[in-house]
């Protein structure tokens, strides 16, 4: 939950951030921006020690190497979101254009592809779990698991709502995120017991 809740304290608190109209990823962008390219790092760090770890730990069968890779994917993806920064526009930060620009940086476009990488890499790794909490005779971690996935999917997803895209986003972060945190501790209470 790192990533939302770092996200959530700057938007909130930024005077001129407008979560309506800006993404999250816009936070990255003027003078205190190191504070999200920072959050999308050590998230895509923590992410990738998880996927580390998981892979470790669990045993052979459904989702054992696909869903560590899956997050090692979201991992690498939230360190390029880090990386890589959206362009100014619509007025954020202070002195942006109001508009969107004509042409996207290349720094943009890849802030742009790793995200969408993290997004859907744990959008997936959320059903090939739902899959092995299944076989596994769980069937309520299977319901979370593919209900926080297929919804995350379809929050994030086109097509777009005049100025809702930006919420949906933070929406969405919000439930993957909060499915990457419980599936970590349910695997260690499993692994601990």
């Amino acid at each position: 939950m790192l990533f939302p809740v770092a996200s959530f304290a700057q938007a909130f608190t930024l005077d001129g951030f407008d979560l309506r109209r800006h993404a999250l990823s816009s936070l990255s962008l003027g003078d205190l921006g190191w504070l999200q390219v920072g959050t999308f790092v050590l998230t895509g760090l923590l992410a990738g020690l998880f996927a580390v770890g998981v892979r470790r730990v669990l045993p052979p069968g459904r989702a054992a190497v696909a869903g560590p890779a899956l997050v090692g994917v979201y991992a690498v993806g939230m360190v390029g979101g880090g990386i890589f920064r959206p362009d100014p526009a619509l007025g954020w930060p202070a002195g942006a254009p109001e508009g969107l620009p004509e042409q996207l940086s290349t720094g943009s476009v890849l802030h742009t592809v790793a995200g969408a990488a993290a997004f859907l890499s744990l959008i997936a790794a959320a059903l090939v779990f739902a899959r092995r909490f299944a076989a596994e005779g769980r069937p309520g971690w299977a319901a979370y698991s593919a209900g926080s996935g297929l919804v995350t999917f379809a929050v994030t997803t086109p097509p777009w709502g005049a100025g809702s895209e930006s919420v949906r986003f933070a929406v969405g972060a919000v439930l993957i995120s909060g499915w990457l945190v419980a599936v970590s501790l349910r695997l260690r209470t499993a692994h601990r017991g």
